[in-house]
């Protein structure tokens, strides 16, 4: 019997250890930049300042050195290893950002041990997301190719799940990939309404008193962080807590450093009461989901709270909602004043539709530069990393798309990518088995060759 069972278990940890071994990108990795790059005659889509119609752009060292008119080449002397582009006809875009993701986290559901993203425990604020990211996951080049050259990966599971983290969607190490490693503390904000469903037999006192408890929880946790801080001020000497020492960057204590909240939270008396309550300790709250984030728009403005919406690609929540409750969303929360950004609607496999779900915002109502600044600019400025990504501007890391059309449409494709100036494959596991069936078919006679 137990040679039977010890059989049993070494083919089912065989069987995952194929699994993971088949979910391994096999695709090379970028190399630094060396040599300067000019793509020249494209649409610059600078996002931060006005649209370039025959552009060109320039980078060397992973810096954007030139963003002008193609006109400025004929003033340029170019050295022998310089690479030019000709993108007459072609796009370019800052690289998209999807802002809340579990990229890198999770490969293949049904194998616990390839999904990294829920710790042990109910409050583990010392995780960072970025050391179990894969950098072998074969969803981001599925994502790259869409356009997405920065995620951010959030913990999930438990009340304070850890950190999330900024990461490149291409790198040998994760810490190749961390643009920042802890960005900010993630929050699940519980509900504040009691529930009413047939399978909870409690009373309504016990699931008032329930409620309570969880937003007790979460205030003891923030007034025991308080309290460490303010003991290692002055007893340097005392033992170091990891758990309340990575809450210390999002204290008021850090001053210009501090870092923002994450917190999940999508009714309105959720968004209301977490809002209400971070804004009450001086932390500075960024509310993800936000279904209902336009009915707490003075809200939402009045502290400055930013919003990062959770896909347009959904159902309403009520059964009074019109049918296009998503789709609108976006244009709400930018006709009310809110700031926000756009991820997707979901958060590993189908990253890549981020464009796509913002050109849905479009078709209702929404502006379309709008649009655009909502999956580059807007959600490098929330998560902090607005100094260095998001838009084309001198200076700043060369993370740039060319594409072949309007990036929002469904039509266009990616045509090439750099991340830091690093020209990135944008082949994955799916164009690879496009490629392979095609030429399947055309050895059978069924489709032509080319």
């Amino acid at each position: 019997m137990n040679t039977i069972k010890h059989i049993t278990t070494a083919l089912a940890a065989l069987a995952c250890s194929a699994l993971a071994a088949h979910a391994q990108d096999l695709t090379h990795k970028a190399p630094p930049q060396d040599h300067p790059v000019f793509i020249v005659g494209a649409t610059v889509h600078t996002v931060s300042g006005e649209t370039i119609d025959n552009g060109v752009v320039a980078f060397t060292e992973g810096r954007l050195t030139i963003i002008s008119d193609a006109k400025i080449m004929q003033t340029i002397r170019l050295s022998a290893e310089t690479e030019v582009i000709d993108a007459q006809g072609l796009h370019v875009y800052p690289g998209l950002i999807a802002s809340d993701t579990q990229l890198g986290l999770t490969e293949i559901n049904a194998v616990r041990a390839s999904l990294d993203h829920n710790e042990v425990g109910d409050v583990t604020p010392e995780v960072r997301a970025a050391v179990s990211v894969n950098p072998d996951s074969t969803l981001i080049p599925v994502s790259r190719t869409g356009g997405i050259l920065t995620f951010a990966s959030f913990p999930t599971g438990g009340r304070v799940p850890g950190r999330a983290s900024v990461m490149r969607a291409d790198a040998w190490t994760w810490e190749g990939m961390a643009l920042d490693d802890a960005a900010g503390l993630v929050i699940n904000w519980p509900s504040v309404r009691p529930s009413d469903g047939p399978f909870d037999t409690r009373s309504k006192s016990d699931r008032m008193d329930s409620i309570r408890k969880n937003l007790r929880d979460i205030d003891d946790l923030f007034s025991a962080a308080q309290a460490y801080a303010d003991n290692r001020a002055s007893n340097t000497a005392d033992p170091i807590d990891l758990r309340y020492e990575a809450m210390l960057e999002v204290m008021p204590g850090a001053g210009d450093a501090q870092e923002p909240v994450f917190i999940s939270a999508n009714d309105v008396d959720q968004i209301t009461s977490a809002v209400t309550w971070a804004t009450g300790r001086d932390l500075r709250p960024v509310i993800v989901g936000g279904r209902d984030a336009p009915l707490c728009a003075d809200l939402l403005k009045a502290h400055d709270v930013p919003v990062i919406v959770s896909g347009t690609h959904g159902f309403p929540k009520r059964n009074d909602s019109p049918f296009d409750d998503a789709f609108t969303l976006p244009k709400r929360l930018q006709d009310a004043g809110v700031r926000w950004c756009l991820n997707t609607a979901d958060r590993d496999g189908n990253v890549r539709n981020l464009p796509h779900e913002a050109g849905r915002a479009v078709a209702f109502g929404l502006d379309h530069d709008s649009a655009v600044a909502s999956i580059t600019l807007w959600p490098a400025q929330i998560l902090g990393v607005g100094d260095d990504i998001g838009s084309i501007e001198q200076g700043k890391l060369a993370t740039l798309i060319l594409t072949d059309g309007d990036v929002l449409e469904v039509t266009s494709n990616v045509k090439r990518a750099w991340i830091d100036g690093r020209e990135i494959d944008l082949s994955n596991k799916q164009t690879k088995l496009r490629d392979k069936y095609r030429d399947k078919y055309r050895q059978l006679g069924i489709i032509e060759k080319d």
